[in-house]
């Protein structure tokens, strides 16, 4: 796994604890949670992107001190950008605008809010959590 110079999300950070702890340990092939780096890696309101297994994740860092995972795969342009894409807010919503034709996406759910005319698309996402510095996402079944 590597982390790239931009990108990040899903819905929400989490801090665990007992049970709920994430580990990297093999387990249940339904649910694994994977370490991507340091939470200090992320800027807030930056994008970083981050490869494991060969699937790009677009991780970010919100003002409000959540931290979202969403795929950097832009659905429009089928381009790997979202982690260079703009965030910002809708209504509350946080968001990322794509930087190639600036279709606007919840970071909670992957839900594109401007189409800019375009057919209805979404950015996968995975749940993203905070453990001792680290951020995690949760992968189901195979990334």
């Amino acid at each position: 796994m590597t982390i790239g110079e931009t990108g990040i999300t899903p819905a929400r950070t989490t801090e665990f604890s007992g049970a709920d702890v994430p580990s990297t340990e093999p387990g249940s092939p339904e649910t694994t949670w994977v370490r991507i780096c340091p939470l200090d890696a992320l800027e807030t309101e930056r994008g970083r992107a981050a490869l494991v297994d060969g699937v790009q994740f677009a991780l970010f860092l919100t003002h409000e001190g959540r931290v979202y995972a969403v795929s950097n795969r832009d659905p429009y342009s089928g381009a790997h950008v979202m982690s260079r894409g703009i965030v910002g807010t809708r209504q509350g919503a946080p968001t990322v605008a794509s930087p190639m034709y600036k279709q606007v996406f919840d970071l909670r759910t992957g839900v594109c809010l401007d189409t800019q005319g375009k057919e209805p698309a979404s950015l996968q996402v995975w749940p993203a959590a905070v453990r001792d510095g680290d951020v995690f996402i949760r992968l189901e079944g195979n990334a």
